[in-house]
């Protein structure tokens, strides 16, 4: 599955050259799944690790966390945790026997086996950004509601792009789509416009329960298929601090006792929703972490389940989120040492505060996206087209991403730092000897198409040469690209019954109401 031979070929809405069709529009790498060779970036020293685990414990043990949800307040009950009201304290002994049951690592299978995805041990893998109601394009030039053909686009594009590993929440709110059957459009829209793993929002019964049916019925599979392995996965965030709400724990225990996978992100905001101090508030999101992983072991042990991140800080003059911060790094490293004191996957995200695709946004995604690598990061969330900490989505931004990850790609393949006997080249350095240069020879030559990474929107000819060729700054690339990319886009192949046998469920489901919405 994974290609990490560097050769360049052209990637189209399928991975290989076997797959390749037409509407091709870069030269693009190949559908990889990197590795991650380097050692993770450790500040915690073997006893803060301890200091954080046991502040962990002792807010799980002493304060405690509110579970909104009645059927959750029942199962920690009937495990022997003390329940009061809503309120519950876990003794650590329980919370660590449950932990050990969930795998260190699993593999979720979407309809397109050649498109599984590994979580877990050293690989890395990158999804689209997810769930902001505003869009912002060169084209529009302001922030505007996302809308349904919106969020097509960059659905197309999470397609398209082959260092786009999953297909994450919607990659823009469609809100011209009633909120009773959003799910319902937006999830065929994803089902037929890409055939990459599958995420449903744990927002309800309903709602969870059409997902994994839509997932099932484009997988071609049975009941007893679809629950041998994880096909799809729910990302959560606990109401910091120290809360889950109904919903979210909801729609975990569904997947959860059919076997589908399920990534906690604590959402904690240092200085406003948790702890100034980072320790702090990594210690506050571990807890919230882990008391839900915890649960949803104990309802079925086995439970494919990620530790997620998102923990930065506040801007303490307006109180506004700031992301791609050194806090942000630093908290997300520390996190990476902790996912891998309790043996769990990790998920951390791309993440900036920038408001449009400019210098800004880059350098904070950028430090975000090396954050996630250092720290041992398995899956990087909004690693392509966030902005406005997470209030915008912008193909310019997404296609700019996807540079950078294309990047990080090849900076993982192993033929870079090869010191075999063609790669220490002495023949070759005996034959330029004092006087001459490299450019010409046939080691050279031999490897001048594959040598180096090659990029795709980086423009890397001089002032001059720019400037002759239209002064066209980056953004501006990417629109023009994004423009192509749109229009020249084939989706995946569906057999036909299936797509019909979507599109009967949806028709038939719009039909009893969809989802609640009112409460």
């Amino acid at each position: 599955m994974a290609d990490q031979t560097g050769r360049r070929r052209r990637g189209g809405g399928r991975a290989g050259a076997a797959a390749r069709r037409g509407g091709e529009v870069i030269d693009q790498m190949p559908w990889s799944i990197p590795v991650n060779a380097d050692r993770p970036t450790e500040p915690l020293s073997p006893e803060g690790v301890e200091a954080i685990h046991e502040g962990a414990m002792r807010i799980l043990e002493e304060i405690g966390v509110v579970f909104l949800n009645p059927e959750a307040l029942a199962i920690f009950k009937e495990a022997g945790c003390k329940v009061d009201g809503d309120l519950v304290r876990m003794d650590r002994d329980f919370v660590m026997e449950m932990v050990a049951k969930a795998p260190s690592d699993f593999t979720i299978t979407p309809r397109n086996p050649d498109r599984a995805i590994p979580l877990g041990g050293n690989h890395l893998l990158f999804g689209n950004v997810s769930s902001p109601p505003n869009y912002w394009d060169m084209e529009i030039g302001k922030k505007v509601p996302g809308n349904r053909e919106m969020c097509q686009n960059l659905l197309k594009l999470t397609q398209y792009f082959n260092c786009i590993h999953f297909a994450g929440g919607y990659p823009v709110e469609p809100v011209d789509i009633h909120a009773s059957v959003r799910h319902l459009d937006v999830l065929y829209d994803k089902l037929t416009l890409t055939d990459k793993a599958m995420h449903a929002y744990s927002l309800g019964k309903e709602r969870v329960e059409d997902v994994m049916e839509m997932v099932r019925i484009a997988g071609g599979l049975s009941d007893e298929e679809f629950e041998s392995k994880p096909h799809m996965y729910t990302n959560i965030n606990s109401t910091s601090p120290l809360k889950h709400d109904y919903p979210m724990i909801d729609g975990c225990l569904r997947l959860a006792r059919r076997g589908q996978a399920i990534v906690v992100s604590p959402f904690t905001l240092a200085g406003a929703m948790a702890p100034v101090t980072m320790a702090g508030a990594v210690a506050q999101s571990i807890a919230e972490s882990l008391c839900a992983i915890a649960l949803f072991q104990y309802v079925r042990p086995g439970t494919p389940c990620v530790i997620g991140t998102f923990t930065s800080n506040v801007d303490m003059k307006t109180g506004a989120p700031a992301f791609g911060t050194p806090e942000y790094m630093r908290s997300t490293q520390m996190t990476g040492q902790m996912a891998r004191f309790y043996g769990l996957p990790m998920r951390s995200s791309g993440v900036c505060a920038a408001n449009v695709p400019d210098g800004q946004s880059m350098w904070e995604t950028s430090n975000s996206l090396w954050a996630a690598v250092q720290s041992g990061t398995n899956m990087v969330y909004h690693a392509a087209g966030w902005l406005e900490g997470g209030l915008i989505a912008s193909p310019e931004k997404f296609i700019m991403d996807c540079e950078v990850l294309q990047q990080i790609q090849r900076y993982m393949q192993p033929e870079i730092w090869a010191t075999g006997e063609e790669e220490i080249a002495l023949e070759a350095i005996r034959e330029v000897d004092n006087e001459g240069h490299f450019f010409g020879i046939q080691h050279t030559q031999d490897r001048y198409t594959t040598a180096f990474y090659q990029p795709f929107l980086s423009d890397w000819k001089n002032y001059e040469g720019w400037e002759a060729a239209g002064g066209i700054w980056t953004a501006q690339r990417a629109h023009q690209m994004f423009k192509d990319i749109i229009g020249n886009f084939e989706a995946p192949p569906m057999e036909d019954a299936i797509r019909e046998e979507l599109a009967d469920f949806v028709a038939r489901r719009k039909s009893e109401g969809g989802a609640p919405t009112d409460f």
